[in-house]
């Protein structure tokens, strides 16, 4: 399967009309996951069966034995042989999400081996968390040529598990991992977010017993086995916000349809109080107008201003006049792409791990480079405020997180030109 769509051609443009959010990538990535820790059929609806990571994690179930089919927005997936495969055989591109898929197969079947988990590179994104928590769980866990393995004798065992950090990855896979083991499995310091209760939701429906005490802890029931079940996608917090912002740097007027106000309430404050002229809709929000001021923020856990979201910021800031300043408390110096910015005109200058923007600098179109999701879709928007045509390369990393992006940007009046 080739997913490498080359690069975007992208034209200044004024954001207008309407566009409806899609479900989330990081929660469907882990609902598909969760699917493997049951026989029974599974069908979720505003399910984004565009985005390139998800027909990649598709196509890993179908390796293991599973089946699916895909219509609009909507997947069923079906287990085929009466014997699931617990080695994930995969020599394309990666995901980081086969962790999660290691998780589920150590859960259900003793053992699992998956490719080493691949994704956007931030920094030292290792994977000793999940390690631990395997281990933890009675797991023996280790590498062998380049695959990660796990195994435990008999079922896993339900257990304490301190997690140093609140990790949403480490959170998922305790989860997934816990639901199917003996005994009582508590997760203390978890980074409750929405992706997270959508998991817990869709699992607790198969017939887990998860219960969540705030950012306390997490306490999961194992249970000897889990059934099917129909469950609704939540919406895409970051395209939500990604469509917010670039209706204000254009000067736009758009309607954002699936609109998740409760998943947004921080980031919304920070840019209320920064200029977005926004108002609620029914179901939607509509971003009409606003001048982008100045902005100081700093990533943190959920309700926080989420890592993967400091890139769009900084578009943000770079389009105010006076001056910006970003930190990343979770991955230190993720900034990147803020080289690619200043190819089109941004200011900045790192200090430390802090990001400082000197904005009011008009971008200008150039070549530049994606080089990751969130990254690849900061220059996006930049592109839209730029005068000139910005070149985009290595842009299959954008489609990896936004479905149907050229037909939601042409539908809001862009001008978006995909090369092979």
């Amino acid at each position: 399967m080739k997913v490498e769509t080359g690069r975007f051609a992208i034209e200044k443009a004024r954001l207008e009309g309407s566009v409806r959010v899609s479900g989330a990538k990081n929660s469907s990535l882990r609902l598909l996951a969760a699917s493997l820790l049951t026989a029974d059929p599974i069908e979720l609806f505003n399910f984004p069966n565009g985005l390139l990571d998800v027909k990649i994690h598709l196509d890993m179930l179908k390796v293991l034995g599973k089946d699916f089919s895909t219509l609009a927005d909507t997947v069923k997936i079906v287990e085929t042989n009466n014997e699931l495969s617990n080695i994930l055989v995969w020599e394309e591109r990666s995901i980081r999400n086969t962790l999660l898929i290691l998780g589920a197969l150590t859960a259900r079947f003793g053992e699992g081996r998956v490719p080493l988990p691949g994704g956007c590179k931030l920094g030292e994104r290792k994977y000793d968390l999940h390690v631990m928590l395997l281990e933890r769980l009675g797991a023996k866990v280790w590498e062998e040529e380049g695959y990660l393995c796990a195994k435990s004798a008999g079922r896993l065992k339900g257990t304490e598990i301190v997690l140093p950090i609140r990790s949403t990855g480490a959170t998922e896979n305790a989860i997934i991992c816990a639901s199917l083991a003996t005994g009582i499995t508590t997760v203390w310091n978890p980074h409750v977010r929405p992706e997270i209760l959508d998991l817990i939701a869709m699992l607790n429906a198969m017939g887990a017993k998860i219960k969540v005490f705030g950012q306390k802890c997490i306490e999961i029931t194992g249970v000897e086995r889990l059934s099917g079940t129909k469950h609704h996608v939540i919406p895409d917090n970051m395209e939500a916000l990604t469509w917010a912002i670039g209706s204000v740097i254009t000067g736009g007027d758009v309607e954002i349809l699936n609109f998740p106000y409760e998943h947004l309430e921080v980031p919304l404050v920070f840019l209320r109080e920064s200029g977005m002229k926004y108002f609620k809709g029914k179901n939607s929000m509509i971003v009409r107008g606003g001048k982008p001021y100045p902005v100081e923020i700093s990533t943190g856990p959920y309700p926080g201003i989420n890592s993967d979201m400091q890139p769009l910021f900084a578009v943000y800031g770079a389009m105010s006049k006076g001056e910006s300043k970003i930190i990343d408390l979770r991955f230190p110096g993720r900034y990147g792409y803020a080289e690619e910015l200043m190819k089109m005109g941004m200011k900045c200058r790192v200090e430390g791990d802090l990001l400082v923007i000197d904005g009011g600098s008009p971008f200008q179109g150039a070549e530049v480079t994606a080089l990751d999701l969130r990254a690849g879709i900061a220059l996006l928007l930049a592109g839209l405020a730029s005068e000139g045509q910005t070149i985009i390369d290595n842009a299959w990393q954008i489609e990896r997180g936004y479905e149907n992006l050229h037909a939601k940007l042409l539908a809001l009046s862009a001008k978006l030109t995909v090369h092979s």
